[in-house]
């Protein structure tokens, strides 16, 4: 059997923000799955990730697409957009031209494309219709754009009702919390044709999220968000990639 050699792509989702296990450390679904996919094989995964919070789609192609085929991986998993579905001028022809992108350089490399959707947290946010209609605009044309090739990994988040309940969001009400991370992982392996851990599905074990008070709310997290819009910067200003080459993960 040949190594795998997985490098992840993207925004926050990606990083993992959300899914904090201690202070300050970063996890995330992605490293759930290179675990979970060393697990299921009983073999070492090579195991990368580029992702930057904060990130539209146009910089993360700009800036992380091509250091990751650098690294000769045999699987890249790419989602973005979710920052860019928050501006409402973003045309959503846009994003999906993105993956089409991402899609042909992993075509021209040999590269099997991991493709995700992000899950959806309209229902809990101000303005939530308009969060639920260009996601589900930009899912279906991610997902006509794509229909004729069955060789992709898919991994469809947006429309799992499970995963939009509170209970698998973080406080912010923005990103995945550790549960919602879980539960990503989950479905990745499955999609790749693994046994995931039962567990992961709910991660009923989890501590469940604190929902904040709608003023707390606004004062911690809606309003340092409005303000980094206004001022034009981002979350992910001056971060560097947690996994810029490939680290070894062996089978737990």
């Amino acid at each position: 059997m040949s190594t795998v050699r997985y490098v992840a792509i993207g925004d926050s989702f990606t990083e993992g923000v959300g899914d904090e296990p201690e202070p300050g450390v970063v996890r995330g679904w992605a490293d759930l799955v290179a675990q979970g996919w060393a697990d299921a094989t009983g073999a070492p995964v090579e195991y990368a990730n580029l992702a930057i919070r904060g990130k539209l789609a146009q910089p993360i192609l700009d800036e992380q697409l091509e250091p990751a085929l650098a690294l000769k991986p045999t699987h890249l998993s790419f989602n973005g957009g979710g920052n860019d579905m928050l501006r409402p001028r973003t045309p959503l022809t846009r994003l999906a031209d993105a993956f089409a992108h991402v899609l042909r350089r992993c075509d021209e490399e040999g590269v099997t494309l991991i493709l995700l959707s992000g899950g959806n947290p309209s229902g809990q946010l101000p303005l939530g219709g308009l969060g639920q209609r260009r996601g589900d605009q930009l899912s279906a044309l991610v997902e006509a754009r794509f229909a004729a090739r069955d060789d992709l990994v898919r991994a469809y988040n947006w429309p799992d009702r499970e995963l939009a309940a509170p209970s698998f969001w973080a406080p912010d009400r923005l990103h995945l919390n550790s549960r919602g991370h879980h539960r990503v992982a989950a479905r990745v392996l499955t999609a790749l044709g693994l046994e995931p851990r039962p567990a992961w599905w709910d991660a009923a074990d989890l501590p469940e999220t604190v929902r904040l008070p709608r003023a707390q709310y606004v004062r911690e997290h809606l309003g340092p968000w409005v303000r980094r819009r206004l001022t034009g910067t981002s979350s992910g200003d001056g971060r560097e990639p947690k996994y810029p080459a490939f680290v070894t993960v062996a089978p737990a």
